[in-house]
């Protein structure tokens, strides 16, 4: 564990504050579920929760079962990083950090698609051989928890011959199934 320098009291109803650098550094935003654990030493540890992280292995499967079938670079994220990928690989991708393009995309609640022509949006803050061309935030119970993207080769070389409509149409349905998968 990494000391901060950093030391807040409790107040009188119980609360700690974490300060802004913190929750920068850790992307952790107003209204960010927080799992608390304790150890054996008395040390309370705080650590980001993530509701589509239950279905890891799921989503894992789903993205596979998209690039198998449909031929489909894919990944499923949650609210920071991929969590899941087919396509591309796994090393490059998961648990990465995503793009600020791709997170602002999600808080808008709806389907991007790329225009020819257009600049290519990237998926990861750091650039990769890939640029997203399709993708859908997942909600679940109305909040947002996630986005499943399709991704291209910025080199213009790709298996995924589906027409924009049929793209959309996948991505939208995955993201809807993984968003049910958590209400129940």
């Amino acid at each position: 564990m990494k000391a901060t320098g950093i030391v807040r009291r409790i107040d009188d109803l119980g609360r700690v504050v974490i300060p802004k650098e913190i929750r920068r550094t850790m992307r952790i935003r107003e209204g960010d579920p927080l799992e608390i654990y304790t150890d054996r030493e008395g040390e309370v540890i705080f650590k980001k929760y993530s509701p589509i992280g239950e279905l890891t292995n799921f989503a894992e499967q789903y993205a596979d079962t998209l690039h198998k079938v449909c031929l489909m670079d894919v990944i499923i994220c949650d609210r920071d990083v991929v969590i899941a990928c087919a396509g591309v690989p796994k090393r490059e991708y998961l648990e990465k950090t995503l793009s600020e393009e791709l997170e602002k995309l999600m808080e808008s609640r709806s389907i991007y698609t790329h225009r020819e022509g257009s600049d290519p949006m990237m998926p990861l803050s750091e650039s990769l051989a890939h640029y997203v061309s399709c993708a859908m935030p997942i909600i679940s119970s109305g909040d947002i928890i996630g986005i499943v993207a399709s991704l291209k080769s910025l080199d213009g070389y790709g298996k995924n011959n589906l027409s924009a409509e049929v793209e959309n149409r996948l991505v939208s349905t995955a993201a809807g199934f993984l968003g049910r998968q958590l209400e129940e």
